[in-house]
């Protein structure tokens, strides 16, 4: 991926074929080999690094003026510092095997053309004492660098998490391997939730086709020609994200009670079913193997014209097994429940989703858990949100 953006962004290529030290490591581009003086007037070497906005495979116009520096404080050939960049001083972990020392502002009027003008210009300013007094050193050492980016399950680079910065924070998401079992309403939804993470699996699990009510309650837009194919969910749901990453192992099964398949492996399996009798075995086995869980659901009803009911969301862990809480019905679903008559309520499917994934989340480390708490319940009524088995 690395040497593709390189190679199909002018700028960079330029940077390249000029002879400048640089790699790509996901969204960061890494200038290094720069010379630059030290309060002792020594020769050092340092490393830029900055941010890529990216249009595809391509870089754009860099939005940020602003560029990291791996190095000491820069001077003048009289041993002053160079003030007139300076920005901040702290070391900072950004990802990648990153730590930066320090950040440099200098902002041309109208900004930088592309990051060959923006990488090249911070170079001059630094280097400039250094050639005044050695002319034989160059930042263009023409080295060939090695790609050290690892395969991604990504098909193009995740800008949005370098962008925010929180590099370090998305890779504990990596090594995850998911299962949602049921792709309907809130499965759907969960999927397009962890599809947009770095997580090595996901597994999805369901029996039905992709039907003309389904596409009122999941994310996107079917065409009537797709409809018309009534395709599997799983099938119809893959190749919607498929497009943007790899790694999206479908199921076209139902669960059976009698032939549960093995989560040995899985971090997490969200269970996205309504209520029946395959629960109790399934979360049974789950919580025999010590293996994490999220199942999810709602009570909708009908009261004067307006609906109104609860969204849940119940963690199982080996520290807050739940199967014997009664917060989970294992009881078949009820066809009298107007959310089994199968009304748009995508928004609801989409706030359970949304709960879901945030408790998955909060369970590797990605978002902070101060109450660790392992059922949610969202009430549409009074609009509340309420914390149940905490952690203690």
């Amino acid at each position: 991926m690395s040497q593709e953006l390189i190679n199909r962004s002018t700028d960079l290529k330029k940077l390249r074929d000029d002879g400048y030290e640089i790699e790509v490591r996901r969204t960061k581009l890494l200038i290094s080999s720069v010379p630059y003086l030290n309060a002792s007037l020594d020769v050092c070497y340092g490393t830029h690094v900055t941010v890529l906005e990216l249009a595809g495979d391509t870089t754009k116009k860099p939005e940020d003026h602003v560029i990291s520096f791996m190095g000491e404080q820069p001077r003048r050939k009289d041993g002053s510092e160079i003030e007139s960049i300076k920005h901040s001083v702290a070391n900072q972990d950004i990802g990648d095997g990153i730590v930066v020392n320090r950040t440099f502002s200098n902002k041309p009027p109208g900004g930088y053309d592309d990051y060959y003008h923006k990488v090249t210009r911070y170079i001059e300013i630094i280097s400039a004492p250094v050639r005044s007094l050695h002319s034989e050193i160059t930042p263009t050492t023409f080295k060939v660098i090695e790609s050290a980016e690892k395969h991604s399950v990504f098909k193009y680079l995740d800008t949005n998490s370098s962008r925010a910065r929180i590099d370090r924070v998305s890779d504990k998401l990596k090594p995850q391997k998911i299962a949602i079992i049921g792709v309907g309403g809130t499965g759907s939804y969960v999927l397009d939730f962890v599809a947009k993470t770095p997580a090595a699996e996901i597994h999805i699990f369901d029996g039905d086709e992709f039907l003309q009510h389904n596409a009122f309650r999941a994310p996107g837009a079917p065409s009537v020609e797709e409809l018309r194919e009534k395709p599997s969910k799983v099938e119809y749901l893959a190749s919607i994200y498929s497009k943007m990453r790899r790694d999206i192992i479908v199921h076209h099964q139902y669960i059976d009670p009698e032939n549960l398949p093995s989560f040995d492996g899985f971090n997490v399996v969200f269970i996205c079913i309504d209520g029946s009798s395959v629960k109790k075995p399934l979360i049974e086995g789950l919580e025999a193997a010590a293996i994490r869980y999220v199942d999810v659901g709602m009570g909708i009803e009908q009261a004067n014209d307006s609906l109104t009911g609860i969204v849940r969301v119940t963690t199982g862990s080996p520290q807050q097994p739940i199967a014997e809480r009664g917060r989970i019905s294992f009881a078949e679903a009820n066809q009298a429940d107007i959310y089994d008559t199968n009304i748009q309520i995508a928004e609801l499917n989409a706030l359970n989703a949304a709960l879901a994934v945030i408790k998955w989340k909060k369970l590797v480390g990605f978002y902070s858990d101060v109450t660790e708490e392992h059922n949610t319940l969202y009430t549409i009524n009074d609009n509340l949100l309420h914390n149940d088995d905490i952690q203690t």
